[in-house]
């Protein structure tokens, strides 16, 4: 079978997944990269933040033109996550293959227990350090406030570099701890931070000669398909049910991924 089709193929679950579940196509674009088309986490991890990216840009857009992005938030954590994601792919290309995998793992296996053991994220109101104003509902910066938005950017950014993922699975539970958004304006804020950071990412691997053009241009285009597929399909399927099943697949890969890690799977 042509190796550019198997490509488009397991794109476009990551794709499908992404817009069943709102996340998660980074988490399984590794695994399906890494066991698909036999790539190392260093060289699956640029193609798969591009794919993601490129699906985060269409769903930033799409924030936009409702006005719910909060851009002054997405900017200051883009920033922060631009410089870090050069650094994580920096990282990643001086770590061997295999404590990468087990890292990844262990972020699913993070992933996985929080989705079993919780709904919804909790929120504590002394965590709170961005409130809004009560008169424009915008975000009532100080420098605690910048304080916790340029760390999430950073830490979202770095893992974004190193692994591949560290988007929304950073973003938004950061975002409901620290601040009194509501949950669809930190979703489009989060996708756009996740394109601001992949676009960082994606060209530090490029400059760095670690991108594989001939897996991430038929990767994207598939993931492009099946989220575009997946979002005429969603809204007729339970979403719990989606995310119980999700939450089952990402432990069943972290556990995989912990037997390759550790060389107990070749």
């Amino acid at each position: 079978m042509d190796l550019s089709f198997v490509t488009v193929i397991l794109g476009s679950i990551v794709g499908l997944v992404l817009a069943l579940t709102g996340a998660g196509g980074g988490m399984l674009s590794i695994p399906l990269l890494v066991y698909g088309l036999h790539l190392s986490v260093q060289q699956a991890a640029p193609v798969g933040l591009m794919a993601v990216g490129f699906a985060a840009a269409l769903g930033s857009i799409s924030g936009l033109r409702k006005g719910i992005v909060r851009y002054r938030a997405a900017i200051l954590m883009g920033i922060a996550g631009m410089l870090a994601a050069p650094i994580g792919v920096f990282s990643a290309q001086h770590i061997p293959n295999q404590p990468l995998l087990l890292l990844f793992a262990c972020i699913l296996l993070l992933i996985s227990f929080r989705s079993f053991r919780s709904k919804k994220i909790s929120r504590n109101e002394e965590d709170v350090a961005c409130s809004l104003n009560t008169e424009n509902h915008r975000l009532h910066w100080t420098m605690r406030c910048a304080r916790a938005i340029a760390g999430t950017g950073f830490i979202s950014g770095y893992l974004s570099g190193l692994v591949g993922v560290g988007g929304g699975f950073i973003i938004i539970p950061s975002l409901v701890r620290h601040s009194h958004l509501d949950i669809r304006s930190i979703q489009a804020t989060s996708l756009a931070v996740i394109t601001l950071v992949s676009i960082s990412g994606v060209s530090s691997a490029a400059l760095h000669g670690s991108l594989l053009w001939s897996v991430a241009l038929p990767f994207t285009i598939g993931s492009t398909l099946g989220l575009l597929g997946g979002m005429q399909i969603s809204r007729r399927l339970n979403q719990a049910t989606i995310q119980l099943l999700f939450a089952w697949l990402v432990l069943l890969v972290a556990v995989s991924m912990l037997f390759k890690g550790s060389g107990l799977m070749s």
